[in-house]
């Protein structure tokens, strides 16, 4: 049976299977289950204890379910309004607001303005923006040593990543390319 638009499931972890509902009027496009699966494959090493950055937050789904799986805490940056508290509104509703922030603001001023430092980090700003270099550019200081980062990008047009930037792995479902990249500064080794 299809889920109805606005709604999200969980697919691992602790709250597996648990529905979040998203603002798909406005435009709000969750990670599909497949690629979400995919990427928790990929960060199963590392997801149990992290601190995790979900920036340009939409359905908050990425961050939910980095919860799920046992990220210590995460942090969610939306501008929308409705979305913002959609996803205060799937916390509480998954009993996790000690282990988690909603921040309403535009994802460059919060990199800018932060002292958090983060393993893992998810950037899926919209594709129509120049966002993702001006995002790729502020990060590093909220990096831990060890971290990873998820991109989502149109199938055909990667990103052009800065130097200290490596690509660990790549996919495509459908349109949509994705990745998994990690950072260091330049002359350092990628952990």
């Amino acid at each position: 049976m299809k889920r109805p638009l606005g709604r999200l499931r969980i697919i691992g972890g602790e709250f597996r299977s648990r529905l979040i509902d998203f603002d798909a009027d406005a435009g709000v496009r969750p990670t599909p289950d497949r690629v979400r699966q995919t990427v928790f494959d990929w960060l199963s090493p590392m997801i149990d204890g992290s601190a995790v950055l979900d920036l340009f937050a939409g359905s908050g789904a990425l961050g939910l379910e980095a919860l799920s799986r046992g990220a210590a805490q995460a942090s969610f940056v939306e501008t929308g309004a409705r979305q913002a508290d959609d996803i205060r509104a799937a916390i509480g509703k998954l009993g996790v607001a000690t282990r988690a922030e909603v921040l309403r603001g535009d994802g460059i001023s919060f990199l800018r303005g932060t002292a958090h430092r983060y393993e893992i980090v998810f950037v899926d700003p919209p594709y129509d923006s120049p966002l993702l270099a001006a995002t790729l550019a502020n990060l590093p200081p909220v990096l831990k040593a060890l971290n990873r980062i998820y991109l989502e990008w149109p199938k055909g047009q990667p990103p052009q990543l800065p130097a200290g930037y490596t690509v660990l792995k790549e996919k495509a479902a459908g349109q949509v390319s994705y990745g998994l990249i990690t950072y260091a500064p330049p002359g350092d080794l990628p952990p």
